[in-house]
């Protein structure tokens, strides 16, 4: 099986790595980094130029396309490739607007009766301040469209409410993606990530998952793409996991169905565990990250088999396999980060996580400048550890990331401790980019 995945994050290394190592896949990427290199053919190429990714896929004879991050499927990438004869995995252009548009995703939700938090839609600056203003409570304020895991605020105050509205919808920090918002009511509870597989009619979910999306410890500081994840998740309440899939998963790949949008890959929700039960924040029309990271190490099912029971409609016939134990995530991120993260700082130490076979460093923002691996990304490096207990899995990771250095180094060090914190002091629904 010859299998290209598309993409230069950790999510689209640790989906080569799975691959190569958990079904003997060879793998090709595009465009790739260096880690992705040490197990796949990379290939440069603009994988926001779809008839570029479709000649890629097609000069190394691809027999399957794994599409990592959204913007493409929101491009119509799948579609390009299917048009071409080609299989791919993912969602359809008109499929992904699940996660390309908050205000589709919102709206579905009302529609079909899908547990979300309430909300109001605008497309008029002057109005959203207006209401932000009336309520005066914490709000949450959302750009419509994707603006690579920033363009949702968690607005404490009326001014800061206000503050979100003015910069995604009148000075347009994002461009169009902020000419309409959603303005919705915060949700306390405890955050997870749940993924599932589905050929649009049947669906079987992964382990649920935990990410940490703000910069500092204790959730505090401004929102990144992702510092750190855990599976499966500590003090998910027996059941939880079904009701998800019974009451947000089943009924939204059901809604796209009778919407003309036929769901087929990976849908992932972002779930607020409430006091009434579990509610969606968000959508999100492929792998998380970085919590692909922690999954992808302990699915003992190749993700070959995944892909071709999603192709062919077999979802129903699936059984996933699973490593008993945890995984940590941590992310290792680059001086300046989120703002304005600094590239070219030369990496060392990897070679600590050679040391122990239950540890693992995928690459998310690197780059070899003159032979030596630097920085060239927000998140740089995502270390992972393995093992029987949370407390065990975070004393591998923690003792490698220690040994990784580069100037600058930025981490969280609470990753899998907890109580995790509650919605009033995280994103509650950020987008999970690379980077």
């Amino acid at each position: 099986m010859r299998v290209l995945v598309v993409g230069s994050g950790g999510r689209e290394h640790a989906l080569a790595w799975t691959l190569r190592n958990r079904g003997s896949a060879t793998v090709f990427c595009t465009p790739g980094n260096p880690g992705i290199a040490t197990v796949a053919d990379c290939i440069p190429c603009d994988i926001a130029d779809t008839a570029a990714v479709a000649a890629a896929a097609e000069h190394v004879s691809a027999d399957l396309v794994m599409v990592g991050p959204e913007a493409p499927l929101a491009a119509g990438l799948v579609d390009a490739l299917s048009a071409r004869g080609l299989r791919a995995f993912g969602p359809t252009r008109a499929a992904s607007e699940l996660e390309a548009s908050k205000v589709f995703m919102k709206t579905l939700c009302a529609r079909y009766e899908i547990p979300t938090a309430p909300f109001r839609v605008f497309h008029d600056g002057e109005a959203a301040a207006a209401y932000v203003r009336r309520a005066a409570r914490p709000l949450v304020v959302k750009a419509d469209g994707l603006c690579a895991g920033k363009g949702v605020v968690v607005a404490g105050s009326v001014d800061e409410g206000v503050t979100a509205v003015e910069t995604l919808m009148v000075k347009r920090r994002f461009g169009d993606a902020g000419a309409r918002v959603v303005v919705e009511d915060v949700l306390p509870g405890q955050e997870l990530s749940v993924f599932a597989v589905t050929d649009g009619v049947d669906l079987v979910p992964f382990l649920a998952a935990r990410d940490y999306k703000r910069l500092g410890e204790g959730d505090r500081g401004p929102n990144t793409g992702g510092m750190g994840a855990v599976a499966p998740a500590p003090g998910v309440p027996e059941g939880m996991l079904d009701r998800i899939v019974d009451e947000i998963l089943a009924p939204a790949v059901w809604a796209m169905a009778q919407e003309g949008r036929t769901y087929r890959g990976v849908l992932f929700a972002g779930v607020m565990l409430a006091a009434d039960g579990p509610r969606v924040l968000e959508f999100n029309v492929r792998f998380g990250d970085p919590e692909t990271q922690v999954l992808l190490p302990l699915l003992e099912t190749s993700m070959v088999e995944v892909a071709d029971a999603v192709l062919t409609g077999q979802v129903n016939r699936l059984a996933l396999r699973w490593r008993a134990g945890t995984a940590v995530c941590v992310a290792l991120c680059a001086a300046g980060y989120p703002d304005r993260p600094r590239a070219g700082d030369v990496i060392e130490g990897l070679d600590a996580a050679a040391c122990d076979d239950r540890t693992l460093v995928f690459h998310a923002g690197t780059a070899v400048r003159e032979g030596r691996l630097v920085t060239a990304g927000g998140r740089v490096l995502n270390v992972v550890g393995t093992g029987g207990s949370v407390d065990e899995a975070r004393v591998r990771a923690y003792g490698v990331a220690e040994r990784i250095e580069f100037a600058g180094k930025t981490l969280r060090r609470d990753i899998g401790v907890e109580p995790h914190p509650t919605a009033t002091e995280t994103t509650q629904a950020v987008e999970g980019v690379s980077g």
